[in-house]
């Protein structure tokens, strides 16, 4: 088979090859018997007219089916010949100006992996968050499973911040109902920014089966286009005013927890453990976050636009899986390609470099890490046993494990490797709580 290959920029290569025709023909010819031995054409008895007749019913199909199967193997004996590394799906082209009765004569447009240059981190600074679980971490978190907790009682006094109320409710626009607008036993908090601030306000002082109209001006950048830059005037009508009452952190609220015997100092134990392992993976994901920045920022790489392009697919029909789990029609949200762009290029560039690490300095995961890590993921579990036992029931499960394996090799060669500063974190901050 005759190949040439062309160099038509940084990454992206021309190949052009030939098949011979009698080649072609022969396998067509094969395979058309093959099809005549069961084929129903009007007028035979199946399997058995001429193969003249089956050839001119499927002679065209099977052409393009052997045609194809062919090029497609060439392509893959051509780059493998010639050890090139293909990115992505080739696009493949019969030759301008070829003899028609020639040779069967194509090209082949691909691109190639780049090449990838490893630097040295030495002198790098990358920050290494740290955190350490002490009585304040705990009574944070204490207080936050107390307000997950909150139960509402019924008042009899006005509305006031932070109180949960229920409302009926009829939106107009210079006297006109408005799509949205219109609700009957909505209920939600004051003072979270749930509404319109000027919403809000109307109903602070209004007590249960009192009614006001409220004027709101809808901001211009409102997420409702219809109504947006636009007042309204709301009848509004409270059904129920509701006082936040915290549970006391005591003996009944530890066996809420969990703690049958309602031990509370046995409660703290086992609040600072679970948060010392959640601090710890979330450390962890912070770390190499950076970690990952470092290793973009030192290792320029050219990146292939086929791969950049999978990622991008792969990431929208995540985004449609994750909308579909919600319950919303994808359909409703646009997708557009940019919206994925700059994330895709992110994963295939430190996709490319971490391989040729890992492979340049031996970082593939060992077996106890990985199963370190299942030990560990198994703990937040009530039966650690049976959620280990369902990782290495199939190997496919082991996957994510490893991949994290992976990166906590690549996050500790790397920190190893350049100057790690170590910066505390709050602990705010770190779980991403406000105040």
């Amino acid at each position: 088979m005759q190949v040439q290959l062309e160099t038509l920029g940084q990454l992206e290569r021309r190949l052009s090859f030939a098949i011979p025709r009698e080649e072609i023909t022969k396998q067509v010819d094969a395979r058309l018997k093959r099809v005549a031995k069961t084929a129903k054409i009007d007028g035979f008895r199946p399997g058995k007219a001429p193969l003249s007749i089956v050839s001119q019913q499927y002679g065209f199909r099977v052409q393009e089916e052997v045609l194809g199967e062919t090029v497609e193997r060439s392509f893959g004996e051509a780059v493998t010949k010639d050890q090139i590394q293909v990115a992505g799906y080739p696009r493949f082209e019969p030759k301008e100006g070829a003899d028609a009765e020639g040779d069967f004569q194509f090209v082949a447009t691909f691109e190639v992996y780049p090449e990838v240059k490893l630097v040295e981190f030495a002198g790098k600074e990358i920050e290494n968050p740290t955190l350490t679980v002490g009585d304040a971490e705990i009574d944070k978190t204490l207080e936050i499973l107390q307000k997950q907790r909150t139960r509402f009682d019924r008042v009899e006094r006005a509305a006031a911040e932070g109180d949960r109320v229920i409302i009926d409710f009829a939106g107009t626009i210079d006297g006109v109902a408005f799509d949205g607008g219109t609700s009957q036993n909505y209920a939600f908090l004051l003072g979270k920014g749930q509404m319109l601030p000027e919403f809000e306000a109307g109903i602070v002082g209004l007590k249960e089966d009192e009614t006001k109209d409220v004027t709101v001006n809808f901001p211009a950048d409102y997420q409702g286009k219809e109504v947006a830059g636009k007042t309204a005037v709301f009848a509004i009508t409270v059904k129920n005013v509701a006082e936040a009452k915290l549970p006391v952190i005591d003996a009944e609220f530890a066996k809420t927890l969990g703690i049958e015997d309602g031990d509370v100092a046995k409660m703290r134990e086992e609040v600072k453990g679970n948060l010392e392992r959640e601090v710890r993976f979330r450390l962890k994901a912070r770390a190499k976050e950076n970690v990952m920045s470092a290793i973009i920022e030192t290792t320029p790489v050219d990146l292939p636009k086929a791969l950049v392009g999978l990622e991008i697919g792969r990431l929208a029909e995540q985004a449609q899986a994750d909308l579909k789990q919600r319950g919303i029609d994808p359909k409703l949200v646009p997708l557009s390609p940019q919206m994925f762009e700059q994330q895709a290029q992110r994963r295939v560039h430190l996709g490319l470099v971490l391989a040729e690490l890992v492979k340049a300095n031996g970082l593939e995961p060992k077996p106890e890490q990985v199963k370190a890590i299942v030990e560990d993921l198994a703990q937040n579990y009530e039966d650690p046993a049976d959620v280990i036992g369902w990782y290495y029931e199939k190997r496919e499960r082991l996957a994510g494990p490893e991949s994290m394996a992976l990166e906590d090799n690549v996050v500790e060669f790397v920190l190893s490797k350049a100057k790690a500063v170590e910066k505390a974190i709050g602990f705010d901050e770190l779980m991403g709580q406000q105040g």
